[in-house]
């Protein structure tokens, strides 16, 4: 197969390459199917579909190349239909004249069928044991890349990296948490300052799965990935697309592969006096989310807080709210939208205060429920550290602030009954 030279008349033209990362291919969305109603097919699709999307980007812009930044899987495979997949998108790439260069990342290190999986031959996998630099001549590229050898890798690998190819558009594909971002283990860690000084022109990050521009010259970049894969994973995702000419960048787009769209709502609900209201201000909320995820299904968190005189029938109707709020929501949208979690974080409103006064048992039991702060809900989880060890792995999924939430949640409870028992009185 014969590739773009990129030449006319002696002259470069602009080459265009897509630098993508993170694609956790057939990510198993662990825990989704203790959610009633979870669109499990759908969900579990999605990271296929944006593959499917990210092939589609390439040979629509005529990309010179692909550039993957590792986490193209998810750890070992339960079978090989996932490489198989794989090797059909970059089929499709390779009939176009497209190659496609990876770095093997953390969770691709974890996979023994990934090393034994024949590939297309337009798909170069750097190597594990030294840094390498495959050569593009009729473009005028130079790309310097190596793989993860195994998950937990703590050198800086980008100081083995060679220097730059004179004559050339240097790209440093490294899959690394730079010098660290909070949620990502801090794997082959380096620093921007470092990259910038090793002299080539861009640098395709992955490993960090939020879009982040680090540098612009060079530009260094996470283009994060490529489909949000639970509540944490907000806003577009998909991949970077880069044009170059003259030895330089000239253009960098962010391009949506996503078919599902996460996004956290947070709905203000001081000024709701009862749970219809509640149901109506979260609804327009959800709509207004539906619109800006651009036709994909919406998959929603959503976060009720403020001082809401609905707060005691919040708390106490939760179910009911879920109920209403799902079924409204498959409507919502060319889509629709799916409820993933609802988290009450409203407060009682501030009539309460009658309550925080009175000198008895009752009103000491309240102050001490309403004043439980941030250090007081870390030192109650570390003491149900080993209870919350032994629950479930689903209940589990989301982490220790889960933990805390709840027992916020059963913090407001009890204040809010406090406080209707002190209005019937």
């Amino acid at each position: 197969m014969l590739y773009s030279m990129g030449w006319i008349m002696g002259r470069e033209s602009p080459v265009k390459f897509v630098h993508a990362a993170d694609i956790h291919l057939d990510s198993p969305m662990a825990g989704l199917a203790a959610y009633d109603g979870a669109p499990l097919e759908r969900l579990r699709g999605a990271t296929r579909q944006a593959l499917v999307n990210l092939v589609d980007l390439a040979i629509e812009e005529a990309a010179s190349f692909v550039v993957i930044a590792g986490d193209l899987y998810d750890g070992d495979w339960r079978d090989f239909n996932t490489g198989l997949f794989f090797c059909a998108q970059m089929t499709r790439l390779d009939r176009q004249g497209i190659p496609v260069f990876v770095v093997q990342g953390n969770h691709d290190a974890e996979s023994a069928m990934t090393k034994r999986l024949p590939l297309p031959g337009n798909v170069t996998v750097f190597s594990t044991r030294r840094a390498e630099t495959k050569i593009l001549d009729g473009l005028r590229v130079a790309i310097h890349g190596r793989s993860f050898a195994s998950r937990d890798v703590s050198d800086n690998l980008a100081a083995t990296y060679p220097a730059p190819v004179k004559g050339m558009f240097n790209i440093g594909l490294l899959h690394t948490a730079c010098d660290g971002r909070a949620g990502h283990a801090p794997y082959a860690p380096c620093t921007a300052a470092e990259l910038a000084a090793k002299g080539y022109e861009y640098w395709a990050l992955g490993h960090v799965h939020r879009r982040e521009v680090l540098n612009e010259t060079p530009y260094i970049v996470f283009p994060g990935n490529t489909q949000g894969r639970h509540a944490r994973e907000t806003g577009p995702k998909g991949c970077t697309l880069v044009t170059v000419e003259d030895g330089a960048v000239t253009a960098l787009e962010h391009r949506d592969l996503d078919v599902v769209r996460w996004a956290q709502v947070e709905i203000d609900a001081s000024a709701c006096a009862g749970l219809d209201e509640v149901v109506e201000t979260a609804l327009s909320a959800l709509e207004d989310a539906a619109a800006e995820a651009g036709g994909r299904l919406l998959a929603a968190r959503l976060r009720f807080t403020g001082r809401s005189p609905a707060h005691a029938a919040l708390t106490r109707r939760g179910d009911q709210l879920a109920a209403e709020l799902r079924a409204s929501a498959m409507g919502i949208g060319a889509e629709g939208a799916w409820i993933e979690k609802i988290l009450i974080e409203t407060r009682p409103p501030v009539e309460t205060d009658k309550l925080l006064q009175r000198g008895d048992s009752i009103g000491a039991l309240a102050r001490s429920v309403g004043t439980v702060g941030p250090e007081d809900m870390a030192a109650l989880s570390a003491e149900l550290a080993d209870l919350w060890s032994r629950m479930p792995k689903e209940a589990r999924e989301e982490g220790d602030d889960d933990m805390a939430v709840l027992l916020r949640e059963g913090a407001d409870l009890l204040l809010a009954r406090l406080a209707e028992e002190e209005a019937g009185e």
